[in-house]
Order: structure tokens, then sequence, then C-alpha cells
């Protein structure tokens, strides 16, 4: 890649033409992200080391789904009982037909799929948004729009956008290249800071004409699990992001594109993860001790 990924991430490093991995390590070296980092790493480490973990990992991974989607929706402004999610999982009870069903329905489906794109993110990091978004914007969008980003004249219709307007066609499709080839960095990455700026650059381009925001959480979901920091997909940073109060805030932060700016979304995102692995840990307690509702 020429340039950095993106207005947002060159103001932040400075437009400079180094490869995509240098990229990430100038970001990981901005104040206070390696120590954000390194605790997340810490956190997921732990978790992954749980009993629960050691045979029942898919029950508890199934776990954790229903909690991310459903913290998802919430960030979309759907929100429906945690028990109503796991019953849709496990296909013994439906969601509403309505706007709110159908935004978490669409947030389950784009969870499970970030657990199964595996190196789909690196190999063919369009291929993955666009099942992302098919799984995400079923029956919200026209067939004709799944996967597909905007094209000209086409304006987002949900929330989001970090408070800036949407970038038309032209410029959006350049993002998602430089995107795209920093998802495909080869080489050892900070697994997290590149998760975190794929969740950042989605929220902020808007690039599907609904469905945006889960798209984003899904493919950072996706990044994390590939890369190895969350393999088992256990942690639940979706319900950190939910319950903080400060997403919107610390998106602006990105979108502005300084360092300081970049820098706290990317300790918000680590930070995230440190409180989704907690998260993880009661999962998988839950799981121990049998306390999941059958």
């Amino acid at each position: 890649m020429g340039l950095v990924v993106g207005f947002v991430v060159g103001l932040a490093v400075g437009f400079a033409p180094v490869g995509d991995a240098e990229v990430l390590h100038r970001l990981a070296a901005l104040p206070g992200v390696a120590e954000s980092v390194a605790a997340a790493r810490e956190a997921c480490t732990a978790l992954r080391w749980h009993p629960a973990l050691r045979r029942r990992a898919a029950e508890a991974a199934a776990e954790a789904t229903v909690r991310a989607a459903r913290a998802s929706a919430v960030l979309e402004g759907a929100e429906l009982p945690e028990e109503l999610v796991r019953d849709q999982l496990r296909g013994v009870r439906p969601l509403p037909r309505d706007a709110v069903g159908a935004t978490v329905a669409g947030a389950l489906r784009a969870t499970v799929e970030a657990g199964r794109l595996g190196e789909v993110t690196r190999r063919s990091p369009a291929q993955a948004l666009a099942r992302l978004h098919t799984a995400a914007a079923a029956g919200l969008v026209p067939d004709d729009a799944l996967g597909r980003p905007r094209g000209p004249g086409e304006l987002p219709s949900d929330l989001g956008g970090a408070g800036r307007p949407a970038p038309p066609a032209p410029e959006l499709s350049a993002r998602l290249e430089a995107l795209a080839e920093l998802l495909s960095a080869g080489g050892e990455v900070p697994a997290l800071v590149l998760a975190a700026v794929a969740h950042g650059e989605v929220l902020v381009l808007r690039p599907f004409v609904a469905g945006s925001g889960v798209v984003a959480r899904a493919l950072f979901r996706a990044v994390v699990v590939d890369r190895g920091l969350d393999p088992t997909g256990v942690a639940v940073p979706e319900a950190a992001y939910a319950r903080s109060g400060l997403y919107a805030t610390a998106l602006l932060g990105y979108a502005a594109g300084t360092a300081d700016g970049v820098a706290g979304w990317l300790r918000y995102c680590a930070d995230a993860v440190t409180d989704g692995a907690a998260d993880g840990v009661a999962v998988a307690d839950a799981v121990l001790a049998g306390r999941l509702a059958p």
C-alpha cells in the first residue's frame, strides 16, 4: 500500500510510503496503546486457559455469541431480552417480525459468521465484508444491496458516522481498498490494533446502506479471533462497548484523525477486550457450573 489506510489513520501516523505492518506498529506506539494492548492480551490468555474451555469451548462460544450479538444490536438501538436471543440461536423461538427483531437477528447472524470467517479476513477482505453484511442486513435492505458497498447517490440510512457525512462512492471505494490491503498485511502485526482500525474505518465510512455498525463490530471480532488474540471467541467486547456509554465519543476521536483521537480509540477498543475477557470468564464459569439455561 502506497499510503497508510484512509485519511484518518494517515493523519495519526503521518502520510508516508510505508508498509502495512509498519503502519500498524506505528499506531501501536501511540501514547498508552501498548499498555492497553498488553492488558488485553493478558486477559485473553487467562481466559483461554479457563477449565471450561478445555472440553466445553463450543458451549461457551455459543453463549458468548448470544451476548455479543445482543450488545451489538443494542448499540443500533434494538434491544431484546437475552433469553429470546439465546432461543433464536437454538432455533426454538423466533424473534419479533419488526425492525427491532430484524436488527437483532442480523446481529446474531453476523456474530456467528464472524466466528466462521477465519483466514478470509486476510485472504479476501472484500469477501469477508460482503459475507458479514449479507448476514447482518438480510431483511433490512433489498436483496440486491446485500454484501454490496454503497454506489453513486446511495446514502446510509442507519445510525453512526461519528457526526460526519458519509463519504461518496469514489472516496468510499478508495478507502475500502486501503482497508483491504491493511487487513491483508502479513508478518507479525498487532492484532488488536488492526481489528480496532478496521472497526473504526467501517463505522466512519458506513459503506453499506444499512447494517454498517453491526458489520464493523463483527469484523472486529473476526480479526481478533483469526489473528489469535481470542481464538475461542469467548470474550465479549461488544458488551463492554454497550455498557461504557463512551462508544460514540471514542469514535469521534478516531474520526478526527489526530494522534490523540486515534490513540484514544485504540485504547478504548483494547480496554473493551480486557473487560470482554472478564465477561468471557463469567460465561465460562457459568458453563462449568451448569448455570446456563438449557
